[in-house]
């Protein structure tokens, strides 16, 4: 389903395209995360981040027109970082070594920087996703279809429905991990793993 104009997540004003321009974007989203996670969204402000990035609020806007967009633009950099490492998945032999190459860095994600990880699941349900992090999120999903075609692993009556499913038990997992303070990123792993793996050898 297409969403409205007026629903969508604001895209940043302008892509940097300069090393210099770049760094100041990185920067800047940077702040937002480090204000987010340490100060919680009371704090959180465009003059605020200006300030913590070390940048004027002019050049803020420059790129992001309001708040909504810097909470866009780190979504999508924190999604765009697991899904590059979650391509290991397609270098892995097995699809048992896949399966772990594509959940660990959900794990890792969740449990690096748990506080940010939180409010960006909630902020990440209430913003409607842009194309571009559409896009990073439909990537996950075709890592996860291309593992479980693997030969060692139980075939799906329906690849993309079973799919859809393995990624919900992930996210869901790990998630509940976060809210609940686990810290130990083996052991999550394992558990989700477990889930996974008893979901596909149950396959009706």
């Amino acid at each position: 389903m297409s969403e409205s104009p007026l629903k969508s997540r604001p895209a940043p004003r302008k892509a940097p395209k300069q090393a210099r321009s770049l760094a100041t974007v990185e920067a800047i989203v940077e702040a937002a995360a480090r204000i987010l996670e340490e100060r919680g969204h009371e704090a959180f402000s465009t003059n605020a981040v200006a300030e913590r990035a070390g940048v004027s609020v002019g050049s803020l806007y420059q790129y992001f027109p309001r708040k909504d967009a810097l909470i866009g633009a780190l979504i999508f950099r924190e999604t765009s970082r697991l899904v590059e490492d979650a391509e290991r998945a397609t270098t892995s032999l097995t699809g048992n070594e896949a399966l772990s190459a594509l959940i660990l860095p959900c794990v890792e994600q969740q449990l690096r920087r748990p506080a940010l990880a939180r409010l960006l699941d909630f902020e990440e349900a209430r913003l409607p996703l842009d194309a571009a992090t559409q896009k990073v999120k439909m990537r996950f999903f075709e890592l996860t279809r291309a593992t479980l075609l693997r030969s060692d692993l139980p075939p799906q009556a329906d690849l993309d429905v079973a799919s859809r499913d393995v990624v919900a038990i992930i996210k869901g997992m790990v998630d509940a991990a976060g809210e609940h303070g686990d810290r130990d990123r083996n052991q999550l792993a394992l558990r989700v793993k477990r889930a996974v793996l008893g979901y596909l050898n149950n396959d009706g």
